[in-house]
């Protein structure tokens, strides 16, 4: 029997496993075959150029699968703002019906979304995060912790203490973040109130994942020990692959720190996205991953790898309940 949970409750999924936003990998192809295996697959507002780009890939994603999808609004400085607007109204046309929210004040888009009976689910790094966008109406706290690629926020707290947390003071259901990647973390989520786990980097090391083969193969071969992190000096961290191109972004954000200017030209989109989506060379662009390197040793479907995760997560839950006494 799966897992029921208020995820898989309230999304109408058979697992409760959500494939979070991720640049440049979260297109239609790896949303639609997240959902039909039974998770919530999730499109990435802010990879599309703009949102008539993005009612594309929507529909694109349709096509696919007849399961939920959601779609991912990131709310973090870039190069150029991003029409939130254009892209609310085309989820809103397009009748998505779970969007994930992360990154700064979340009010304004969170109240739009529940105009028209959203389900919203926010990413962030802090419990006091996690309050506000509860209070602004947040259906959902995604809880993300430091152990995550991408962005994990400057307050650097593991989820350890995160879930714990979150499971005494949320009234509304949150699921784990950061770091997860196989079903032992999905029982322990589920043992300190979770109703589920987000899994961004596991997700990228999928056959359907839409990158270069030897994106995925570093994450096989990596472990927990081969990120780091970047943009410190200017309160904007990101955890990201270890590779020759970090490390020279370390250096110089050392020698000019706050300065974006001197690493600039190695944190370009494009730099990333040509990586991803043509090259495949693993050096030469700053591209996020998480700490779940140490747990990735092969590259399954997303049915194989959803499959496994809720049934190693089943038998844990199972085999726990002979834990307790019946004296």
């Amino acid at each position: 029997m799966p897992l029921q949970t208020a995820l898989t409750r309230a999304l109408g999924i058979k697992y409760p496993l959500i494939q979070g936003g991720m640049h440049y990998v979260g297109y239609a192809e790896l949303a639609a075959a997240v959902s039909n295996a039974g998770g919530l697959g999730i499109i990435t507002a802010l990879t599309q150029p703009n949102p008539e780009a993005l009612r594309k890939e929507i529909q694109k994603a349709k096509k696919m699968t007849n399961k939920p999808i959601g779609v991912n609004i990131t709310l973090l400085p870039v190069g150029t703002k991003p029409d939130f607007e254009g892209i609310i109204k085309v989820v809103i046309e397009e009748g998505i019906k779970v969007v994930e929210t992360a990154g700064r004040n979340p009010e304004k888009v969170i109240k739009e979304l529940k105009k028209h009976n959203i389900y919203v689910i926010h990413k962030c790094v802090a419990i006091k995060h996690a309050l506000t966008a509860q209070k602004y109406g947040a259906d959902m706290i995604s809880m993300d912790g430091f152990e995550c690629g991408g962005h994990p926020g400057e307050e650097d707290v593991g989820n350890w203490i995160l879930l714990a947390k979150a499971g005494k003071v949320l009234s509304i259901p949150f699921v784990a973040s950061g770091g997860c990647g196989d079903g032992s973390q999905l029982a322990a989520a589920i043992a300190m109130g979770a109703c589920g786990i987000n899994m961004g980097t596991r997700f990228m090391a999928t056959k359907e994942a839409p990158i270069h083969e030897n994106i995925k193969q570093a994450l096989v071969k990596g472990d927990e020990r081969s990120t780091t992190l970047v943009l410190r000096t200017l309160r904007n961290t990101e955890r990201v692959y270890k590779n020759a191109t970090a490390l020279k972004v370390r250096e110089l954000e050392a020698k000019h720190p706050g300065d974006i200017e001197p690493i600039y030209p190695y944190l370009r989109g494009e730099n990333y996205r040509k990586s991803f989506q043509e090259t495949g060379d693993v050096e030469s662009s700053v591209w996020s991953c998480g700490q779940v390197m140490g747990l990735i040793n092969d590259v399954p479907s997303c049915a194989e790898l959803c499959k496994r995760i809720h049934d190693e997560a089943e038998g844990i839950i199972l085999k726990m309940q002979n834990c307790v006494s019946k004296l």
